[in-house]
């Protein structure tokens, strides 16, 4: 029951991380600058999931947060913006807040599905005890 318990564990931690990484991307959708001031536009993350493994047996989920460097910032024609290029453009991240927003609700779903996992397991150990007293 305790290793079911550290499976759950890792998946609620791992589903945090991915709402937190989704959370960076929105309050960023708009910076044109990196944290030294240089205009260069924030890069979108995302969290991948695989199974962590423990000889040869899975034993929880590892995950590990990765920037998209394959997608082209996002261009606008803004003239007056301080970060415009010769010609007026800006670059934004290329950050679509309506797949943020699809990403966060399957998170939370998945976090949801963890909890509920755990209240199942807690349940049955109470069972068990309840039947072996």
């Amino acid at each position: 029951m305790f290793k079911t318990i550290d499976i759950i564990t890792s998946g609620l931690v791992a589903q945090r991380h991915r709402m937190n990484t989704i959370s960076e991307n929105v309050a960023n959708i708009n910076t044109t600058r990196d944290a030294q001031g240089n205009a260069s536009p924030f890069k979108r993350r995302f969290v991948t999931f695989s199974a962590e493994k423990n000889a040869g047996k899975a034993v929880g989920v590892e995950f590990e947060v990765q920037e998209d460097t394959t997608t082209e910032p996002r261009r606008a024609y803004e003239p007056g913006h301080p970060d415009a290029d010769a010609e007026g453009y800006v670059n934004y991240p290329n950050i679509n807040l309506v797949t943020e927003f699809v990403n966060a609700l399957e998170a939370s779903r998945a976090y949801e599905a963890n909890i509920v996992s755990f209240n199942t397991t807690q349940r049955m150990g109470e069972m068990a005890l309840r039947i072996l007293s």
